[in-house]
This record gives C-alpha cells, sequence and structure tokens, in this order.
C-alpha cells in the first residue's frame, strides 16, 4: 500500500485537531488583511489599459506632462423655442458665479451652436495641482459647490434648460450607478445563496459553512492582491471579479465535500472517518479541479491586456485561497461540528430533502439517457450545436457612452450637448511625438493639410478639426477629428482605418523624425478587439492542452480527458452563440431593459471563455470521479455512470442553482457590461449543469464503453496526480452493514 494522499493527510490531521486548524485559517486571513491594508494598494492608471497604437498614443499623452484639465460643460438652451435674451443673461449669471468658485481654474468664452439656439459655457475645474487620474479624483470631490451655482441659475431661469455635464459629472455619475449596482448585487447574491443552501441542505448550520468558507477566501485573496498589486497593478473590477469567482469556487468545493461527508455518515460512519472518506475522495475530486481552474485562470496571463491579467491574478489568488480552505479548515468545522451540521433544521423543508440528494428527476431523465444514449448523445449534440452556430456572426465592440442607461441625469445632458455640438461627442484624437521639440509651423500645416482630406470625406468625418495642443517641452502634440457618429457606427473602424492608412502619412510624411497615432474611443476599441481576438486562440491552447494532460494524470485516461475538453469546448460554444442571440438583436431589449448596440462586448469571450471552462470542470471531475469510483469497484459501464451521476446530482444541481441566481442578478445591472456577463455566465452554468452533465456525459460514456479508460501503454509512466475517483477502502457504497470496523484509507 502507498502512503495517504496530500488531501487526505492535511484532512486527518485538520479533522484531528480541528481548534488548531481553525485558529491557524483565521490567522491567515486576519495576516492577509492587515499585511495587505498596510502595503497598500496600487490601481491602474487609465492610461496603462490600453492595447495596440492607441495604448501607445495614450501612455505617450500621460507622459508628455500636459496640465491636468478636466472640463465641465453647463448647457443653456430654451425649453421650447429661441430665446436668445435670456439665454445671454443666464449665461452672463453663470459665468460671474463660477469664476468666484475656488473649484474652478477658468471659465472660457461661451461656445454657440450652428443653429443659434444653443449656447455651451466651458468650465476648466481646478486639479489641486494633481495629475492622470488624480486629477479627475480631486475634481469629482469638489463638484458641489459647482452643481450649485448651476442648480441656482436654472432655478432662476425655469424656461430654459440650464445643465451640466463633463469629464468629472459623468464619471462620477456612472461610478455612483456602477456602485449602486454592485452593493444591490452583493447585497442580494449572500442571502440568496444561504437561501438556496438551506433549501438544498435543510439546515442551517450546513448551509452556512459553504457561505463563510467563500467569503473568508474572498477577504484573504483581495487582501493578497495588495501584495500583487506592486507587481502588477489592480484594474478598477478586480473586487468584484474576486468575489463573483470567490463565491462560485468556495461554495462549489464546500458543497462536494459536505455532501460527501453528510453521505457518508448517513452509513453510520463516525464524524472523523466520514471526513476522511470525504477527505479521501471529494478531497481529491477538489485538488484536481483546483489544479485544472488555476490553469483556466493562469489563461488570463495570456491575453496580453494589463487589465485581463490583473483579473487574472486576482482569480488564481481566490480560487487557491477556497481550495486551501477546503483541504484544511473545512474537514476541521466538519469535525468539530460532526452531527450539529445537520442543526438546527428548517422545519418542512429538512422532510422534503431526498436522503440520497438526487431526488427523482434526474434518476427519471437518466435512465431515459442510458436506454438509449446513442441517441440521446446524437440529439443532445446537436441541440448545442444549434446554439452555437449564431456564434460564428458575433461582432466584438467595447461600451461606450451610447450604451450607458439613459436613467442617469448627465447622460441625457452629454446626449444634448453632442446634439448640438457635435465636436463634443466621440472624436479621434491624433498625437503626434518626436525626440526633439515639433514644429509648430509645420504641425499646423500638417493638420490643416488633413482638415482638408476630412471635409472631403462628410460621410466618415466632421468639418472640425481642432487646433493642436502642445506639451510644455514641444516634443508631443494633440489635436482631434470630429466625426459625425458614435463608435457603435459601422463607420467607426472605416474611419479609422483611412486616417490611419491614408490621411495621416499623406499629410504628416513630410515631418522628419514624428509619430503619429490615433487614440480615442473608436480607436481604443478597435485596438483592444483586435489584441483580444489574435489573443484568443493562444489563450484557448493553452487552457485546453494543460486541461487536457490535467485530465489524463489524474484520471488515467485520455478517454476521459478529451471528452471532459470537447464537452466544455461544446458549452462555452453555445453561451457564446445564446449572447449574440440576446445581444446582437433587439428581442430581448425590453425583457432585460437594454438597448442593443449590435455587438457583444469586447473582453466578454476571452473572460467568459477562462471562467466557463474552469467552473464547468468542477462539476466534471466531481462526476466522472464517482463514476470512476463505481467503475473500479468492478461495476459495468452504464451502473457506474448511473450510480455516479445519481449521487453527484444532488451536489451539481445545488451548485448549479447558487452559481446561475447570483449570476442572474448580474443581468438584471444597468451596464450592459455586467448585463453580457450575467447572461452568459447563467446559461452557460445552466446548460451545463443539465444538459451536458445529465445527457451529454452519460451517454458519451455509456456509448464508449470500457474505452472510457484508455490509456496508451507509452503513456503508463507518466506520473499520478493525486487523483479522483480512486475509492477509499470504507467509502459508503450504498446500504451495508456498519458494525465492522472502518478500515484504514490508503490510496490504492
Amino acid at each position: 500500500m502507498q502512503r495517504a494522499g496530500a488531501a487526505l493527510g492535511i484532512a486527518r490531521w485538520s479533522a484531528r485537531h480541528p481548534w488548531r486548524a481553525i485558529a491557524g485559517w483565521l490567522v491567515f486571513i486576519a495576516l492577509c488583511l492587515v499585511a495587505g491594508g498596510a502595503i497598500g494598494t496600487r490601481s491602474l492608471a487609465d492610461s496603462d489599459s490600453g492595447s495596440g497604437q492607441s495604448g501607445t498614443a495614450d501612455k505617450v499623452v500621460a507622459a508628455a506632462g500636459y496640465p491636468s484639465r478636466i472640463t465641465e460643460n453647463v448647457l443653456v438652451q430654451p425649453r421650447q423655442g429661441r430665446d436668445g435674451a435670456q439665454v445671454a443673461v443666464a449665461v452672463r449669471e453663470l459665468r460671474a458665479s463660477l469664476r468666484s468658485l475656488s473649484a474652478v481654474q477658468e471659465v472660457e468664452a461661451p461656445q454657440v451652436s450652428a443653429d443659434g439656439r444653443t449656447t455651451l459655457l466651458p468650465v476648466v475645474m481646478s486639479a489641486g495641482g494633481r495629475t492622470g487620474d488624480a486629477a479627475t479624483t480631486y475634481a469629482i470631490a469638489h463638484l458641489a459647490p459647482v452643481e450649485a451655482a448651476v442648480g441656482a441659475v436654472a432655478k432662476q431661469h425655469p424656461t430654459l434648460r440650464v445643465e451640466q455635464a463633463g469629464d468629472a459629472s459623468l464619471e462620477d455619475a456612472v461610478d455612483k450607478q456602477v456602485g449602486t449596482d454592485f452593493h444591490r448585487a452583493e447585497v442580494l447574491s449572500i442571502p440568496l445563496t444561504l437561501l438556496i443552501l438551506v433549501v438544498a441542505f435543510g439546515a442551517l448550520a450546513a448551509a452556512g459553512v459553504p457561505v463563510l468558507l467563500a467569503l473568508s477566501a474572498v477577504a484573504s485573496a483581495l487582501g493578497l492582491s495588495a501584495f500583487t498589486s506592486h507587481v502588477v497593478p489592480n484594474a478598477n473590477a478586480l473586487s468584484s471579479v474576486v468575489l463573483l469567482i470567490g463565491m462560485a469556487v468556495g461554495v462549489d468545493y464546500s458543497l462536494f465535500y459536505l455532501r460527501r461527508e453528510r453521505e457518508e455518515r448517513a452509513a453510520g460512519r463516525s464524524s472523523i472517518d466520514a471526513v476522511e472518506i470525504a477527505a479521501a475522495t471529494s478531497g481529491r475530486a477538489i485538488l484536481v479541479s483546483g489544479v485544472s481552474v488555476l490553469i483556466a485562470m493562469c489563461g488570463m496571463l495570456l491575453a496580453g491586456n494589463v487589465v485581463f491579467i490583473s483579473m487574472g491574478i486576482g482569480m488564481i489568488l481566490v480560487t487557491a485561497v477556497a481550495v486551501l480552505g477546503s483541504l484544511t479548515v473545512l474537514p476541521a468545522l466538519l469535525a468539530k461540528l460532526g452531527h450539529r451540521v445537520d442543526r438546527p433544521r428548517v422545519p418542512l423543508v429538512h422532510r422534503l430533502r431526498s436522503r440520497d440528494g438526487s431526488g427523482r428527476f434526474w434518476p427519471a431523465v437518466l435512465r431515459v439517457v442510458l436506454a438509449r444514449p446513442s441517441a440521446s448523445l446524437a440529439v443532445g449534440a446537436t441541440v448545442l450545436l444549434a446554439l452555437a452556430v449564431p456564434a460564428l456572426g458575433m461582432q466584438l465592440r467595447t461600451s461606450g457612452p451610447e450604451d450607458l442607461p439613459r436613467s442617469i441625469p448627465r447622460l441625457t445632458t452629454y446626449d444634448r450637448i453632442v446634439a448640438a455640438f457635435p465636436q463634443e461627442g466621440t472624436v479621434h484624437q491624433v498625437v503626434v511625438s518626436s525626440d526633439r521639440p515639433l514644429d509648430r509651423a509645420a504641425v499646423g500645416s500638417a493638420v490643416r493639410m488633413l482638415e482638408r482630406s476630412t471635409a472631403a470625406q462628410p460621410r466618415l468625418f466632421s468639418a472640425e478639426t481642432s487646433t493642436p495642443d502642445f506639451s510644455p517641452d514641444r516634443t508631443v502634440a494633440t489635436f482631434d477629428v470630429a466625426v459625425p457618429y458614435d463608435q457603435a457606427d459601422p463607420r467607426a473602424r472605416q474611419g479609422l482605418h483611412e486616417l490611419r492608412s491614408t490621411l495621416l502619412p499623406a499629410a504628416f510624411g513630410d515631418l522628419p523624425g514624428t509619430h503619429v497615432a490615433v487614440t480615442g474611443q473608436i480607436a481604443g476599441d478597435a485596438d483592444f478587439s483586435a489584441q483580444l481576438r489574435g489573443h484568443l486562440p493562444l489563450v484557448m491552447g493553452f487552457v485546453l492542452l494543460l486541461t487536457f494532460l490535467v485530465l489524463v494524470l489524474a484520471f488515467r485516461s485520455v478517454v476521459v480527458a478529451g471528452t471532459a475538453v470537447l464537452l466544455n469546448l461544446l458549452s462555452v460554444s453555445a453561451a457564446y452563440g445564446l449572447l449574440v442571440l440576446v445581444f446582437q438583436h433587439t428581442w430581448a431589449e425590453g425583457l432585460l431593459g437594454f438597448h442593443s448596440n449590435g455587438a457583444v462586448i469586447s473582453w466578454l469571450p476571452l473572460f467568459l471563455f477562462v471562467v466557463l471552462f474552469g467552473l464547468s470542470m468542477d462539476y466534471h471531475i466531481f462526476v466522472v470521479s464517482r463514476i470512476r469510483e463505481a467503475a473500479l469497484r468492478g461495476l459495468p459501464t452504464r451502473a457506474a455512470v448511473a450510480e455516479g451521476v445519481t449521487r453527484s446530482a444532488g451536489v451539481v444541481t445545488s451548485a448549479a442553482v447558487v452559481m446561475v441566481a447570483v449570476f442572474g442578478i448580474f443581468a438584471t445591472l444597468s451596464l450592459l457590461d455586467f448585463k453580457q456577463l450575467g447572461v452568459g455566465l447563467a446559461a452557460a452554468v445552466l446548460i451545463d449543469a443539465t444538459l451536458v452533465r445529465a445527457v451529454l456525459l452519460p451517454s458519451a460514456m455509456a456509448v464508449l464503453g470500457r474505452w472510457n479508460w484508455w490509456l496508451p501503454r507509452s503513456w503508463e509512466r507518466l506520473p499520478h496526480l493525486e487523483g479522483a475517483g480512486t475509492p477509499a477502502p470504507g467509502a459508503a457504497t450504498g446500504p451495508r452493514p456498519v458494525a465492522a470496523p472502518v478500515p484504514a484509507l490508503v490510496d490504492r
């Protein structure tokens, strides 16, 4: 006999020294939080998050030493008709009032729209000596007196529309909306998870343990992310992503372990023996699953964008901590609680639970599937392929101001400003740089030449081109080329290509030693989408290959590993197709409360692939582990599949319901990005836990029969990852006498 594996050895020590294990875990959490708070967190600057030519241009501008210029625009417009005299009075009052504020650096000359009906008053906010993101933060903190002054003038002129929208106020409004959304998601997700687990277990203690483990993993990972932020700065969405993934894997792993421990106690085992059997079976599955999830998350590091790298590091941290907690403190808690984990029981709910957790529905489905496995496999695969077909027409685009919810008042003001002053809307920002000071006259001449070229193409460009703005050392100059559409318009990419490939080289080709680049919303969207599209095959290849190898080492089968990879690819492809059906078209707009921009958010396909592949492997490894246990006991393939799927049905269903509910909350948030994320994740998990696990997996294994466990002779010398599916002696396999002593738990 071989020595006990790592999962069993750790669990055995924790179960026999529960207070030490629990105290050690609490100390670990405290150290992560305290040390993380002490070292501080570095946040990712906006200028460092770009891609391609636009990302390079953003960095050039950020390093050029431009004084920060945070501009608020005050719109003055008659609510009906024209009233030039009253507009002029209101503008004078605004200028006088705003100039007296310390938060205002300068009030520029008013601009009048082409139709003469609307006046725009640009107000430059004080940056408090700060630059970059810090300048915007400072301006946001000092918006109140400006808003009060604008509000006072608006109150004095009720027949006029006097409204404010600009760099600081728009960012503040959107940030507040996002904060409100995430707060609502966090407030709803935890009690909703707890409620579902109460229904699943029928006891408060059993429901609380997975939630506590998941939350402790999230807290620890956020503390650890402070250390990693000094290598790769944290992206703004990191904490939300850590919460999302932490709750998913933390609850999953606890469910796997807790279900098995309860199953063994129901078979007559003592608390310690039940925990050790759970460690030798479910603990091993968690270890293998954790490795496969970590591999998937590592795929984010190959995305070529620092935002993805930052989120990938956060997901790696929370997954690793969740695995560590499942193998250490969870056995200690279960050993200490013993039968008390089933207390206090929830009346009625506890009585309604099935004893084996499988219920009646899934065994009935499985009987049909295993009676005709070939037909079931064909039907299931056809359904998933049909769902995946729309993904072939997927269009990628980052969200812009036009995609934000118009329930935010600042955005309706922004729309009015852009309608009256198109140059205040979407623009191509051109960045001209050199190692030496630029010749102002030469740059001005080139800009005028470019303006003549753009004026000849009114379909792609507006007539307005701004005056070049030179950096203090004159090595960088920037100017804007306005466009008569937003970034979602099909002409956006066409105009960008024309500008980069033809117009700019023609205008600036005679300026030696200069570099010309285009940035802005349209360029950033195009470059980001192109980068992700180019890196997606690399990420997919990395994740698929390493996951395949891990499963071969764990299950000692090429067929099981290959089947897992193919089924998960089908599941992810179907999720892509659903995203296209829902969001590239308009039929679901009323249902989900969004306005379609005819595309899928650029970052979503890569993010979804990594997350879904990792989470899907959780279910797959757990289910196949139970099937392999039965097969190693000598059951025929169909009987082993029936037992494995049936015994794991309860926990997979419970975990899936939790994730679908939590992800579904994101589908109700205001921003289009999060709606697509929520729908994509929820739909994929639902497909994976039902059609894939209950139909495709059992039917495929039934069709393959003994070939499921085939391994080439030349691969038999490969090391054996402490794997899933090796039954521990003494593990419950159905009704049996329990008077005999439990044999030692060792690897086979």
